[in-house]
């Protein structure tokens, strides 16, 4: 813990930090009056993240280099957008006309530069690469999205009727990678009951294609990756922990509830304790989640005419995309999409190997289709102005190409990358910050992760300075350093 933390932890009674996180969660935070009116605050109502695990390059989305020398701009070119004077990656068409919509900050840099999915998630980077692979390391900090759902039951929140507050798809984070668990989405000293509800992937991938890993030796692979494709008939179901065992009915599962209520009068100790409360509420949520047709029914794109599962694309991402736009429209507030590696190290965005042709045959056009898609409907559904969605990565990747006897690639960079907003308070059509003529370092108004998640924290109505309390139940700030990107704001 930081100086500034520790300070604050003895001085700041825990009655106080629950009321004024109550205050704040209210809109009443004194630390927002402070701010002198900044615009947005408490605009978005619904968080939407999309997260590129593995670091998606910036010269192939949002911050192309057509004039740089060849072994820097790479094979794709610019295209220009909605908006005259902005171009992204010719990779990216659809979204090249939404661009009025959308907010890009083309200046984004940190010294992390080894799948910071902790930093970004939560504020605060691993200690160590170690730690950045141990989701349950005891030092880490919680995911944004359970600090919120904290919030909002500290402040007497209801959560939504048969919904979780927070899900995350397709399935459990990192889950399918071969030999590491990487951190990020979890909600550490919270406690378990705050991670996100996860969903399972129940279905058949239709495609496959070559992987290359470090992890192997270099030694291509094909594997069938549902990111590339999937049959109509897959879906995503609720994880396997939170579903009805075969032949047990709802009132049988009601009769077992009131036993466990009974057995639970006696276990009051443990219940008064921050883990036993964690563990109380994960009870009580899951019981009813394996009883709510509300949630089924939102996880059942099978309901959709298949013009709009084709519109989003008939792979991974368009319809867990598809899956988020439901659930937001049934009214569950917190809601994340992973890219994430699937059976191979180095897959998803992160593009050490047959960087081109997988970004132009698989990565950009499903981004392209997805994302696409998924903002013009929340947009004409009238979701989009109180949504903020997130499209993050941990990092960027290298000017230089190299790998070039395994299909050309680019490793880790952090000197610069690029993220992308939308809806909720966010003002459509701006940029902020630049990058110098290689895309390698900032050249104008550096902007941090903690920036963007206390934005972030901002639009939702949260003041950054808001505290939590610790493993030790000691107040500790939801972002030390970062403060609200206002050239953002609308």
């Amino acid at each position: 813990m930081s100086d500034s933390c520790r300070q604050s932890a003895n001085s700041t009674p825990r009655r106080d930090v629950l009321a004024s996180t109550a205050l704040g969660m209210a809109g009443l935070s004194p630390a927002h009056a402070e701010t002198g009116g900044t615009p947005g605050f408490g605009k978005a109502k619904r968080i939407l993240l999309v997260y590129l695990q593995g670091a998606a390059s910036q010269f192939e989305t949002w911050d192309p280099k057509p004039e740089a020398p060849e072994a820097i701009r790479g094979k794709l070119g610019a295209i220009g957008t909605s908006v005259p004077g902005t171009f992204i990656c010719e990779g990216l068409p659809r979204m090249s006309q939404l661009t009025d919509r959308i907010a890009l900050v083309r200046s984004m840099t940190h010294g992390y530069n080894n799948h910071s999915n902790l930093y970004t998630l939560s504020g605060f980077p691993a200690v160590d690469f170690s730690s950045e692979t141990n989701p349950y390391d005891t030092r880490h900090r919680p995911f944004f999205a359970s600090a919120i759902d904290y919030l909002a039951d500290q402040a007497g929140k209801p959560r939504p009727n048969g919904l979780p507050r927070s899900i995350g798809l397709p399935w459990k984070f990192s889950s399918f990678s071969p030999f590491t668990r990487r951190s990020g989405p979890y909600a550490t000293f919270l406690g378990h009951g705050y991670d996100p509800v996860w969903t399972e992937f129940d279905g058949e991938p239709t495609s496959s294609a070559p992987r290359v890993s470090f992890f192997r030796a270099l030694k291509s692979v094909d594997v069938k990756d549902p990111f590339l494709g999937i049959t109509p008939e897959s879906r995503l179901r609720l994880s396997k922990e939170a579903q009805l065992r075969k032949g047990l009915s709802t009132s049988r599962l009601q009769r077992r509830r009131t036993l466990l209520d009974q057995l639970e009068l006696e276990e009051k100790t443990l219940r008064a304790s921050a883990p036993g409360r964690s563990l109380d509420r994960f009870s009580d949520m899951a019981y009813s989640l394996i009883t709510s047709s509300r949630l089924q029914q939102a996880l059942d794109i099978g309901s959709e005419p298949d013009s709009v599962r084709v519109r989003y694309g008939m792979n991974l991402f368009g319809q867990s995309a598809l899956t988020a736009r439901r659930l937001l429209e049934a009214g569950c507030p917190l809601v994340s999409v992973f890219w994430d590696e699937y059976k191979v190290i180095n897959t998803a965005w992160d593009t050490h190997f047959n960087h081109f042709s997988r970004l132009e045959n698989e990565l950009l056009p499903g981004f392209d289709l997805g994302m696409s898609a998924l903002l013009l409907d929340l947009e004409q559904r009238g979701l989009l102005d109180e949504t903020l969605v997130l499209c993050l990565t941990e990092h960027g990747r290298t000017p230089k190409i190299n790998n070039f006897n395994r299909g050309g690639g680019r490793n880790h960079w952090s000197g610069v990358y690029s993220v992308m907003l939308a809806g909720a308070g966010i003002s459509g059509g701006t940029v902020v910050g630049a990058s110098d003529e290689r895309a390698a370092f900032v050249s104008r108004r550096p902007v941090s992760p903690e920036d963007i998640l206390a934005t972030m924290y901002h639009l939702h109505g949260i003041s950054p300075e808001t505290t939590i309390p610790n493993r030790s139940g000691q107040p500790v700030r939801l972002i030390d350093n970062g403060s609200v990107v206002e050239e953002l704001l609308a």
